[in-house]
């Protein structure tokens, strides 16, 4: 490996066009408004439902946020020392080839990334009909939730073609409003009768054998997502002010914060609802209020998940949009993506272009059964191997560029990074096992940019190999 004494940044660097408006502030409500989406409303019954039992339901709550904590430390050294937008497609660029680069965003835009803004959204249309359906007695058709999911996606991308500070003033309203929602939640739910047994019936697993272990490991699939989209801030780096030291202080204070609140709102889940009726439950917050109080209870956990989810999109569209920019800027993805507006200094092309093919995506899955678990499935092995790779590169940069200064360094380097790194490992191998048709689609969509990254070599092979020069 070639030890570099240039400056990491002056290879690294973008163009400068993006304006620093977003303080600690914003990029804490981004960091929460990422991780605060559909997963807490959404995932606890599939995870009891795969665990049954307390302990390790709490088990996975718990391990998923200290993964997820740790995790965030990694990433605290790499966005300390490249406050670039892009997320982790610029931590790779600095630490691979260009095609694994190349390959870590063709996945994000065409798997992960905007599929799971599509699933949020349609998570968003479901609440609005529940909310309808309570209020009116009548629910409205299906195509008219992927009409509303849709609408979503459109008016919070032209929101986001507006100006970054227009939508850090969004991240802060529904930031804000998300933890009001789940502290109502909490203390809606403690202070109503429930029952202190939910908690000592089925505490154990009935057996621990290695199908608990893979039960685990898959729930540890949900729980992740759940808590994902820490790492939000990191793709609008070039729009924060200070970023040395915000952007870290964000994802480390962000996520603590949304452990302790999600081990609150899972402890108001289990007080109202026993194990099996959280098993039972597809919207367990929707049962757990209802529990609570009653009609009311279920009209406000539709509004909370409302706000949430529509948040969160916005978040979602905000931060991944740069990725596509920041790739077409540095000439690894449609170039046309890589423009700004002239006014609003937004990349208004790669909003464009993602709310565009996540419509694709709604379209394509709205009318599939469980569509939300499977979206789950569907990127969660894809992305375990790029984020392997993302916490593999604080070494491999340690290596390249040992005089780089790091304003944040891992904390227990660099047993903390072995440790997160063998935990994703398990946790892919697990996920293969698990999942194994869906983590295959996953990876034949992103095996297809290999394609688009190799066209003209292969147009220059297939022409000479069967003459068909003209």
């Amino acid at each position: 490996m070639t030890l570099n004494t240039e400056p990491l940044n002056s290879i690294t660097t973008g163009t400068g066009e993006l304006e620093r408006r977003l303080g600690l502030t914003e990029t804490l409500s981004i960091v929460i408004g990422r991780i605060i989406g559909s997963g807490i409303f959404r995932t606890p019954a599939p995870i009891m439902l795969l665990v049954g039992s307390v302990s390790m339901f709490y088990g996975v709550w718990l391990f998923g946020g200290l993964i997820t904590l740790l995790s965030a430390i990694c990433y605290a050294e790499l966005v300390s020392m490249l406050p670039q937008s892009g997320g982790p497609y610029v931590y790779l660029k600095a630490a691979y080839p260009p095609v694994w680069t190349f390959l870590r965003g063709w996945a994000m835009f065409f798997v992960s990334e905007t599929g799971a803004i599509a699933a949020v959204a349609l998570v968003f249309a479901e609440y609005s009909n529940s909310f309808y359906t309570i209020i009116t007695g009548r629910s409205f058709p299906h195509l008219a939730e992927l009409g509303l999911a849709l609408l979503a996606i459109w008016l919070l991308t032209l929101v986001n073609c507006f100006g970054v500070h227009l939508s850090g003033i969004v991240q802060n309203i529904f930031s804000l409003l998300k933890v009001v929602a789940l502290g109502a939640v909490i203390f809606i739910c403690f202070s109503r009768g429930g029952n202190w047994s939910h908690f000592t019936t089925d505490i154990w697993p009935q057996e621990f054998n290695w199908s608990a272990i893979v039960a685990f490991g898959a729930a540890m699939r949900y729980g992740f997502f759940a808590y994902s989209g820490w790492e939000g801030a990191t793709y609008v780096a070039e729009e924060v002010r200070n970023p040395q030291k915000n952007l870290a202080r964000s994802i480390l204070f962000g996520i603590a914060g949304v452990l302790f609140l999600y081990l609150a709102v899972n402890t108001a889940y289990l007080y109202q609802l026993p194990v099996r009726a959280i098993q039972e439950s597809r919207w367990v917050a929707t049962a757990a209020m209802q529990a609570a109080l009653g009609i009311s209870g279920g009209i406000f956990i539709a509004l909370a998940v409302m706000l949430n989810t529509f948040g969160n999109i916005s978040t979602q569209i905000l931060c991944k949009a740069r990725t596509w920019y920041a790739m077409s800027r540095d000439g690894l993805f449609i170039k046309t993506l890589s423009g700004i507006h002239p006014d609003y200094k937004t990349p208004n092309a790669a909003l464009l272009a993602q709310g565009a093919w996540a419509s694709v995506l709604l379209l394509g899955a709205g009318f599939a059964e469980h569509t939300y678990e499977t979206i789950i499935d569907y990127f969660s092995f894809t992305s375990s191997v790029f984020n392997i790779l993302t916490f593999t590169s604080v070494w491999v940069l340690r290596k390249k560029y040992p005089l780089q200064k790091r304003p944040f360094k891992v904390w227990g380097y660099p047993y903390t990074l072995i440790f997160v790194i063998l935990v994703h490992l398990l946790f892919m191998i697990v996920t293969l096992i698990s999942a194994f048709l869906p983590s295959l689609l996953g990876i034949a969509l992103t095996s297809t940019g290999l394609i688009y990254y190799y066209r003209k070599p292969l147009v220059v092979f297939f022409t000479t190999k069967f003459n068909l020069r003209k």
